[in-house]
């Protein structure tokens, strides 16, 4: 292989291993009293300012209703998704939350597959997903199947990985449309709007600046901003384009392990094997039930 076709895999590896580590800058912005809603904010008005700069020219999309479907897919893939993710993290640990929104590539086959025909889900599918689901009870439970567990953090990371299959759900629908940087630089702005609404409607205060001048406060914004949604999504599809969604999309299933190895690290969390055992159990479903379908569909195309 050669360099030109190694330098895409490199790509697409260093963005999964950013977005890993993303959890855990999300966990000790949390631990600096930053809510949920102000580290979203805080990284889509980034993220948006270096978009900006990129994609320009076209401040509009060609109609109404296409104008409302990137409004919704700001709701659903931004403000919710993050919201979501971001307040799961407050409940739950950061491997955890990892692993089950790390289901979002199965999740989205299914919601896709539910409305488009030539997506509906295999029988590989359908037991691909059974498998997946008893990974992630393995997940969830942690072997303690008491009344009294409350699962908070793990239900929302689950409904996070919800929301990104809705999310792709309109994606699909409008992508032919318009070009990707203009469609995120979109999402990027109704994602702002939408929080900014929230935290007006819910009266929520925001951290004092002597908060937002600590170096690990304002280092991991800036990390999650520039790094894991700016630049991190050029190289993204970027790489996706010259290897294929497919096998790029297969090294996201890495990614839950490196989100604990950062974890065990940086935050000092204990990985459980009942954890390791779901989390393989989860991968495993997923495989068989993305990349057989997938590659079955090849052969009989």
């Amino acid at each position: 292989m050669t360099v030109k076709k190694i330098f895409p895999w490199i790509a697409a590896l260093f963005t999964v291993i950013v977005w890993s580590e993303t959890f855990i800058s999300t966990k000790i912005l949390l631990k600096h009293s930053l809510s949920p809603a102000e580290i979203f904010l805080a990284r889509f008005t980034l993220a948006y300012a270096g978009m900006l700069l990129l994609c320009h020219k076209k401040l509009f999309s060609n109609s109404f209703k296409d104008e409302l479907k990137l409004f919704a897919m700001g709701i659903i893939g931004g403000s919710l998704y993050f919201l979501a993710e971001n307040t799961a993290l407050k409940y739950s640990t950061a491997s955890n939350v990892a692993i089950l929104v790390g289901t979002a590539p199965l999740v989205t086959s299914l919601i896709v597959g539910a409305v488009y025909k030539e997506e509906k889900a295999s029988l590989r599918q359908v037991l691909g997903s059974v498998i997946t689901f008893l990974g992630m009870a393995l997940v969830v439970f942690n072997g303690q199947f008491v009344l009294h567990l409350n699962p908070k953090g793990d239900m929302l990371a689950i409904g996070a990985s919800v929301c990104w299959g809705l999310y792709a759900l309109i994606l699909k629908n409008i992508s032919a449309k318009y070009d990707i940087l203009f469609i995120t630089r979109k999402v990027f702005a109704y994602g702002i709007i939408s929080m900014g609404g929230f935290l007006l409607l819910t009266k929520s205060s925001f951290a004092p600046v002597s908060v937002l001048l600590r170096p690990q406060v304002w280092g991991n914004l800036l990390y999650l901003s520039l790094i894991a949604s700016l630049l991190c999504f050029i190289a993204w599809n970027w790489s996706i384009t010259q290897i294929g969604i497919v096998r790029a999309t297969n090294l996201i299933y890495g990614q839950c392990f490196f989100t604990m190895a950062f974890a065990a690290v940086i935050l000092g969390e204990r990985i459980t094997p009942m954890v390791i055992i779901g989390t393989v159990v989860l991968i495993a479903g997923m495989v068989l039930a993305l990349y057989v379908s997938d590659a079955h569909r090849t052969e009989t195309h």
